[in-house]
This record gives C-alpha cells, sequence and structure tokens, in this order.
C-alpha cells in the first residue's frame, strides 16, 4: 500500500510539473460575463446564452449556474449574443470575437411586463443531472417523496439503499458520510439514521450524490459522500411556501419555509412540525447446532413506533457590498418518540419442523421513551475579488451540541402452560444519557490562474466529544429493590479531534480538463470506560488522500470523465462504545473499543452522452478497501452477539448505468441499473469470514405530465439477492404511486402517494455460523398513503416546457 501512495504522489508531481506546458487557444475566444436582476441585484440562474452567427443560427451557447456567470469559447469571427430567460425582456448585442479574451461585464435584466402576467412555459428540472463529480437530484420533482422524510427519500434514490436500522448504503457498500448544505448538521444528530425521519421533504431543494469525493470533501466516508440541500429563497421581497400532510397511518404535519431580501439584508427561516406512527415488525427462525444437543427458537417481532419531531432553523445574510456576505443562522431540532415493541419466543427442542417439541414461551416487552434536543449555531463570511464569484475566500464557524435520552421499561414474562397464561417473571429497565458536543472551523480560498485554470486551498478542523451514560437495573418478582446488571452498565467517553489541509488545481485545455488534489489529515481519537474498570484507549494516525478527475469532452453532447480518490472511514462512537443496547437480551449488540479504519481506493470511468431528447451515463468503477469492518454474529448459550470485526479487504467492481428519456412533451422516463461483484475476505480469531456475490439493483420511473396541470408517476425498485460473509440478504422489490394537481393559479400543488403499494419492502436474510442458523423478516412500516398541499408565497410554480440542461448546480452551500 505504501508503494501505491509513493507512485500516486509521484505522479502528482510530475502533473504540478506539467503546468508550464500546457497548450493555449490560439483560435479561439473566450466569451464571460454575469446575469443578475436589475431590480435585486440577484444573480439569474437558469438564464439561456446563445452565440447567434449571421444566418440566425446558434453557433454555441450555455445555461447559467446560481452564480449567474456563464463562460464559453467561441471561433474568432462577428456573432451576436443573445441572452433571454422567461418573463425578462431579451437582449441582444453584437459580439466581436477578435482577441483571446472577452469580458461583458455584469449585465441586468428587467422584468418583461408584457409576459408576467401570462407567464406559462419555464424549464422544468429533471429529477436527475449529471455533473463531474457528482449526480444532482431535484427530489420535488419525484412526487414519490411527497410528504415523505429523508430517510425514505434517500431509499428512494437511485444505488441509495436505507436498512431496518436507518444505516445508508451507496452501490451497495456502508459507510457514507451524510451533509446538510455541505456540512454536518444537527438535522443528522447522534443517531444519524433515525434522525433523518426527522426532515420532511417539503424542507429539501435538492441532493447530491458523490460517488467520488475530490480532495475538497473529507476524507470520511468510504462510499462516497450524500450532500442534502435545504429550502432557501434568494428572490427579493417576501416570498415562501407552506405545506400540510396527513396520511395513513396516522401522518400530520405542517412545514414552511419564509424568505424576505431587501437591499443588504436577507431572511430566512423554516419551521416544521409532524406526528407520525410507524407499524413493523417480523420474525426470526432460529436453529442452534452445539456439540451433543439441537434446540430452536422462532422469535415473532412486533414493533410500534410513534412520536412529534419539531424543527426550526433562523438565519440572516448581510451583504456589506456586492463582494462581502455575512451569515448567522441558528438551528433548532427537538423530538419525543415513543416505541413499543414486542418480542414473543417459542423455544423448541429440536430443529426440524416437523418433529420438533416446544418446551417454552415467553415474551418480552419494550416500552421506550427517546427525547433528543439539538442546537446548532454557524457563522459564514464569504468574500469574492473583483467582482469574479470564482475567486473567493470563505470561513465557516459552526457550534453544534445534542442531547439524547432513551428510557426504556422492559418486562420479561413467561407462560406458563399448566395455567395457560403468562406471568410476570423479570422487571428491567435500561437509562441511555448521551451529550455531544461539536466544534467546526474552516476556511477556502480560490483564485482563477489566468483563463482556464485555477487554485483552491482549504483548512479545517472539528473538535467533538461525546458522553454515554448507561444504566440498566433488574427487580425480579418477590425482590424487595432494584439491582444494577453491573455487566451491562458502563460509562463512555469518546474525544475525536480531526485537523486537514487540502489543496486542488483545475486546468482545461483544448477538450481535455483535469483536476488534481491533496488532503491531509490527522486524526486524534481517545475513549475512556470510566466503568466498571476504568480503561483509556488513546490512537492517533496522520493520512494523505489524494484524488485526480478528468474530463474529455468529444463535442458538446459527449464527454468521457475518469476519477480517482482515496478515502477512509473512522470507527465511530458506536462502534467503539463496548455495550449500548439491551433492548433484546437474547440479541445483544456490542461495540469493539479496538476497530481500525478501513481504506478505500475507488477509481471511476464514465461515458456521458446528451440526445435530443435524453441522456445517458454508463460507468465503470472498482473499489479496494482494506480493514473491511463487518458486524459478525457468534453464539453463546443461545445468546447471539453481533460485534463489529475488521477484516482484511474487499474488492468490488460494477456497471451502473443512469438513463432519463423524453418520449413526448407529456412522458419523460428515468432508468437506474447497478450491477456489481463483490469479493471480502477476512479472519477473526482464527475463523475465516468471505463472500463472493454477483447482485443488481435498479429502478424505474415513468413520470408523466397531461393537460390541466395534472401530474402522474409510476416508479418500480429491485434489489438482487446479496452474498455475506455469514448469510444471504435476500431480493425484495417496492412500487410507488404518485398523484399532483396545480391549483389556486398555481401558486398551490395537492398531492397523494402512495408508498410501498405492495407492502413488499421486507429485508429478508439467512445468516449461518459454524452451530447456529438464522431465517429473518422485518419491516419498520408497511404501505404508507399520504395527502399533501403545498401553497407558495409570492412564487408561482413554473411548468410546461423540459429543458434538460436545468442550470450548473454547484456546491449547495460550501463543500468541505
Amino acid at each position: 500500500m505504501q508503494n501505491a501512495q509513493t507512485n500516486i504522489l509521484k505522479l502528482f508531481i510530475l502533473i504540478l510539473f506539467s503546468f508550464g506546458f500546457q497548450s493555449v487557444w490560439a483560435q479561439s475566444t473566450t466569451v464571460s460575463g454575469k446575469l443578475i436582476d436589475a431590480n435585486t441585484k440577484e444573480p439569474l440562474a437558469y438564464a439561456n446564452v446563445s452565440v447567434l452567427d449571421a444566418n440566425d443560427e446558434i453557433v454555441t451557447g450555455t445555461v447559467t449556474p446560481e452564480s449567474g456567470i456563464f463562460q464559453f469559447q467561441v471561433e474568432r469571427g462577428e456573432y451576436n449574443l443573445r441572452i433571454q430567460f422567461i418573463s425578462y425582456q431579451t437582449i441582444n448585442r453584437k459580439l466581436v470575437a477578435d482577441k483571446s479574451k472577452i469580458e461583458f461585464g455584469t449585465i441586468e435584466l428587467s422584468e418583461d411586463v408584457n409576459q408576467l402576467s401570462e407567464v406559462e412555459v419555464v424549464a422544468r428540472r429533471p429529477q436527475m443531472e449529471m455533473k463531474l463529480d457528482k449526480r444532482v437530484f431535484n427530489v420535488g420533482e419525484d412526487l414519490s417523496n411527497i410528504g415523505s422524510n429523508a430517510e425514505a427519500m434517500l431509499d428512494n434514490l437511485p444505488s441509495v439503499t436505507v436498512d431496518i436500522d436507518g444505516n445508508v448504503s451507496l452501490r451497495g457498500s456502508g459507510n457514507v458520510r451524510i451533509l446538510i448544505d455541505g456540512r454536518p448538521s444537527g438535522l443528522v444528530g447522534i443517531s444519524g439514521g433515525s434522525a433523518l425521519r426527522q426532515i420532511q421533504t417539503d424542507q429539501i431543494e435538492r441532493v447530491e450524490v458523490i460517488t467520488n469525493p475530490s480532495a475538497r470533501y473529507e476524507a470520511e466516508g468510504n462510499a462516497g459522500i450524500i450532500n442534502i440541500i435545504m429550502k432557501k429563497e434568494k428572490k427579493g421581497g417576501f416570498n415562501g411556501s407552506v405545506s400540510t400532510n396527513v396520511g395513513y397511518p396516522a401522518i400530520g404535519g405542517v412545514n414552511g419555509n419564509l424568505n424576505y431580501r431587501k437591499g443588504k439584508i436577507n431572511l430566512f427561516g423554516a419551521y416544521g412540525i409532524t406526528y407520525r406512527e410507524n407499524f413493523g415488525g417480523g420474525y426470526i427462525d432460529q436453529e442452534f447446532t452445539p456439540e451433543d444437543t439441537t434446540y430452536s427458537t422462532y422469535v415473532d417481532r412486533q414493533r410500534e413506533r410513534s412520536g412529534v419531531s419539531q424543527n426550526a432553523r433562523f438565519g440572516l445574510d448581510y451583504s456589506f457590498n456586492e463582494s462581502t456576505t455575512l451569515t448567522g443562522s441558528f438551528l433548532y431540532r427537538i423530538s419525543d418518540e415513543n416505541n413499543l415493541s414486542y418480542n414473543y419466543y417459542d423455544d423448541y427442542d429440536g430443529i426440524d419442523r416437523n418433529t420438533r417439541e416446544l418446551v417454552r414461551r415467553s415474551v418480552r416487552i419494550q416500552n421506550e421513551k427517546e427525547d433528543e434536543e439539538v442546537l446548532e449555531y454557524d457563522l459564514n463570511f464569504t468574500k469574492t475579488f473583483g467582482g469574479d464569484d470564482d475567486h473567493k475566500l470563505t470561513a465557516d464557524l459552526q457550534y453544534r451540541n445534542n442531547t439524547e435520552t432513551e428510557d426504556s421499561d422492559l418486562r420479561n414474562e413467561r407462560f406458563v402452560i399448566s395455567q395457560d397464561q403468562f406471568v410476570d417473571s423479570i422487571q428491567q429497565r435500561s437509562l441511555i444519557d448521551e451529550f455531544s458536543e461539536n466544534i467546526l472551523m474552516q476556511a477556502n480560498y480560490v483564485k482563477p490562474i489566468g483563463e482556464n485554470r485555477s487554485f483552491e486551498a482549504g483548512w479545517r478542523s472539528t473538535l467533538r466529544t461525546i458522553t454515554n451514560e448507561y444504566e440498566v437495573t433488574q427487580n425480579i418478582e418477590g425482590q424487595e429493590a432494584d439491582s444494577v446488571l453491573s455487566d451491562f452498565t458502563n460509562d463512555f467517553i469518546y474525544n475525536e479531534n480531526v485537523h486537514a489541509l487540502y489543496a486542488i488545481y483545475n486546468s482545461e485545455f483544448n477538450k481535455f480538463t483535469y483536476q488534481i488534489g491533496l488532503r491531509a489529515e490527522l486524526t486524534d481519537i481517545t475513549t475512556r470506560l470510566k466503568s466498571p474498570v476504568d480503561t483509556t484507549n488513546a490512537r492517533d494516525y496522520l493520512n494523505l488522500f489524494p484524488s485526480v478527475f478528468m474530463t474529455y469532452e468529444f463535442n458538446k453532447l459527449h464527454a468521457l470523465q475518469a476519477s480517482y480518490s482515496r478515502r477512509f472511514d473512522r470507527p465511530g462512537f458506536r462502534s467503539l462504545n463496548p455495550f449500548s443496547n439491551f433492548n433484546d437480551d437474547r440479541n445483544i449488540r456490542i461495540g469493539n473499543p479496538n476497530l481500525n479504519p478501513e481504506f478505500t481506493d475507488s477509481y471511476e470511468m464514465g461515458l456521458m452522452n446528451n440526445f435530443s431528447d435524453g441522456t445517458l451515463y454508463s460507468g465503470l468503477y472498482y473499489r479496494r478497501t482494506t480493514g473491511v469492518t463487518e458486524r459478525i454474529n457468534t453464539v453463546i448459550d443461545g445468546i447471539t452477539y453481533v460485534q463489529p470485526q475488521n477484516l482484511a479487504e474487499r474488492n468490488s467492481i460494477g456497471i451502473e448505468n443512469n438513463y432519463s428519456h423524453d418520449l413526448n412533451d407529456w412522458w419523460r422516463l428515468n432508468g437506474n441499473l447497478n450491477v456489481f461483484y463483490s469479493d471480502t475476505y477476512g479472519v477473526v480469531n482464527e475463523q475465516v469470514f468471505e463472500a463472493q456475490t454477483f447482485t443488481a439493483s435498479g429502478r424505474a420511473t415513468s413520470q408523466m405530465n397531461f393537460k390541466n396541470d395534472f401530474n402522474f408517476q409510476l416508479s418500480a425498485f429491485y434489489r438482487a439477492p446479496q452474498q455475506t460473509t455469514q448469510g444471504t440478504r435476500k431480493a425484495f422489490y417496492m412500487v410507488d404511486l404518485g398523484f399532483s394537481k396545480e391549483v389556486l393559479d398555481n401558486k398551490g400543488t395537492l398531492a397523494l402517494n402512495v408508498r410501498d403499494l405492495l407492502n413488499s419492502r421486507k429485508w429478508r436474510t439467512t445468516t449461518v455460523g459454524e452451530d447456529f442458523f438464522y431465517d429473518s423478516e422485518f419491516q419498520w412500516r408497511t404501505t404508507t398513503v399520504t395527502l399533501s398541499f403545498d401553497y407558495r408565497i409570492n412564487s408561482n410554480k413554473r411548468k410546461g416546457e423540459r429543458g434538460r440542461d436545468g442550470g450548473d448546480f454547484e456546491g449547495g452551500g460550501d463543500e468541505y
């Protein structure tokens, strides 16, 4: 591995020395400028900038990104520059391309009063867009997300899956880093996956899936980064939206986003409150074959989850001038959940289902109250230089603390066959008090070098402390006082400090564009188990993470992309904590304080094809991971312990295809297919764990837009079986339906969503060990029906024309 790093660094240095030998376009002209609203002075995104010849034929052009800046190359000569944007007056200017660079500066567009009252046709964003280093999903265009939450929304994205515990995987691999607006956030919280259920999709603008992140991003997250961009209006004046949701099982909520912009000040805020119930359950059929005996257990599991969650975001942008902005924001999130679960155990003598004999029956009932509170404060400073948004300095400071309490009453009841009833036997209680404090400091600087090159550098430090006090007490029927179960009671402290520096160089010549970067991260982690025995474990490591991205444009419609990045995954707080869960005393999850990081080298190459009525991306990827972490099951005296362990390595290779096709003006098809092979190998306690699997997953969506502003969507998802180191994840499929209708002069949208129409989203697995075999099935929620109404304030919904380009969505806040 050291040789591989050495070779990569040599390549990095070699390319740096090649900067001076690049060719210059002698016979072309670079044209640039910036479009803004003449009234609000805000940048205009998604405007069309076209270059026409003497016959009024389009030679080239572009669509402005959110910054409003346009730039393109054109052969030398005389042309007409035409700028068009719906509801604005068209601008025509003469363009004489007789030198290497022409700058139009800032161009103001004024609203066309004759069009304002009859605007009906505006480019609609596609559900998915391909960018150089990411895929952008405009989740609001997907009707199956209406009235849903972030967890279900992510599970609806191509190549992304969310398991029954809320763990997110990308292309079949876990360890995905989830960001909000480009940075860690209290909206994700300590619990990660479970906190995603508290974020409603009405508050989300888009999602960026980055399968091969550059050195700009923190190195954490082997599988990639998912960046959730929250809504924030940029229009002048007062605007926003309010939405309400009702559904079955019981769902009710109200969400609002408001924005006021005038002069140098922009105020923004959002608030949401939601009540939701989920019903789920499943079974585990367990067979045990230790020496000299055989026995089995069938567990019937039933779950009821309900609760209220609220989150509020408020902030202020203050523009000192056109180039300097200071933003302060505040986030508050609180959730109050009640979880009720029943585990019914039938214990048998023998494992043959036809002859085994019932010897014992019992039930374990858990009534859990889970409360969480999050406070987050953010401060951002942004300064651009020379009126160029590509030349800028940003600095960020964030403070966040999370408090989480889980209080569970647990009761074991045994069934007395002679009395034909359950009787109380053992009362238990588990109490978790958890507190997290996080500080983020960062600065980034980007500077263009000449016409087609740029340099970027940054620094980032995060300081994190988590304390976890966990106590389990027990009272056996007839016992006078509760006793503490010392084997399961602990006091755990986790300290993590990470410091990073990175540098990136971008360059473009002829049809070739490339980016190279290098990131260095110093990690210092200390864990302390204060009880039952005071134990401290300290680790620190310094690592380098290079990245390379290259694009070759055959023409304006076809391009070849290639990339490489090195990333890693630190063992997290949950994985290092020796013990943190006693909900099921027969199936216990424990941590491993001796875990080491995983390291992944990721390679990807893809061909992007744009057609007149669609797009197709086909990509080949390969990942090599060392120190793979997997949860290994072991059985001791009939109790299953699940603990993360470092295996040796995993090699994965796959092909991913993303296709979008406009069949006509009202019917669009989207499809995704991911096929991959994975080979995992490792040894734990002299036992070999290995798996070779060839599997696939795919999603297809049919979206129809009829007259009278009525929309219909049908989506289907399928995931093929997958071999694991201890068994199989069986196949499952899911079908969603969505309907929407524009009302109130396009100020409102009424929508109906049916998720998991066939009630088929069930996680089915088999687990095999030397002396046990499990067959299990579980689902968190049944079929869900949601009715939603969204009302837009001073912001009619744009509709009609397709427009595949949709603009270039850059960033999503700052990219870290």
